[in-house]
């Protein structure tokens, strides 16, 4: 099983520009990231895909592995498929199946990683990603927490801002006691010719209205598995985020 961690990591942020560089607690966030990837120990190799000199220089003198990509990606995706292609080109090898590791998620457990890493080596699925029970009500309404609904084969249905399953029969009070709802945990797997894939997809309605690049993949027929994880996400968005974390790192 060859897997290699690609976590996409860019300077500029209209919310937080430059968050990959803060401080938490004596180690920058981007680091962070990286101990947790290698904690996971699913790995042949992990790496850091950046556009900026700023993310390179911080990370390659760390002692950790990062390329430079263009910075005219639209997504981490797109970032990924470089980087991946760069660094077999460098290495003089292959890898099987990536996995995309947010490079704003800090605190990722490692068995979040190795729950997507299990997924795409031992199953057929071309996809792979996470999920969480939604505990905090508050969550099902905030369009910043994506949404997602499987079948029973844990296949993902949809994935949406908006609340879903819409319980038409049920005082929103009462929502998360009546039914689960998922939130989406940001972790990717691919095959790596499923990251070769959906790179080359036209942009899909779905994926426009939603601001989803996820939908694309569904509208397109291929299927993505879900697995539920107890681990909470802790994202960094905005420079509030990291003042609530802080404290706990």
């Amino acid at each position: 099983m060859s897997i290699l961690g690609i976590i996409p990591a860019r300077f500029a942020s209209t919310r937080f520009p430059g968050k990959p560089l803060v401080d938490i607690n004596g180690r920058s966030m981007i680091l962070r990231v990286y101990d947790q990837a290698l904690l996971s120990e699913v790995f042949q190799d992990v790496l850091v895909a950046t556009d900026d000199e700023r993310i390179f220089n911080h990370v390659g003198s760390a002692g950790y592995h990062v390329v430079m990509t263009s910075a005219a990606h639209h997504s981490g995706t797109d970032r990924c498929l470089e980087a991946m292609e760069i660094w077999e080109r460098q290495q003089g090898k292959s890898y099987a199946h990536i996995i995309n590791i947010q490079g704003d998620e800090p605190f990722i457990h490692p068995e979040q990683i190795r729950k997507v890493a299990s997924i795409i080596s031992t199953g057929d699925a071309p996809l792979a990603t996470l999920a969480k029970l939604i505990t905090r009500r508050e969550e099902i309404y905030n369009p910043n927490v994506v949404k997602v609904v499987f079948n029973k084969n844990m296949d993902a249905l949809y994935f949406s801002r908006s609340p879903i399953p819409y319980l038409t029969q049920v005082n929103e009070i009462q929502w998360t006691k009546k039914r689960a709802h998922y939130k989406h945990i940001g972790i990717y797997g691919y095959r790596s010719e499923t990251l070769k894939l959906i790179c080359d997809l036209p942009e899909g309605m779905l994926e426009k209205h939603e601001s989803l690049e996820q939908l694309r993949w569904l509208e397109h027929g291929l299927r993505i598995k879900i697995e539920v994880t107890r681990f909470e996400s802790v994202s960094i968005d905005t420079p509030d985020d990291l003042l609530k974390i802080t404290n706990t790192a």
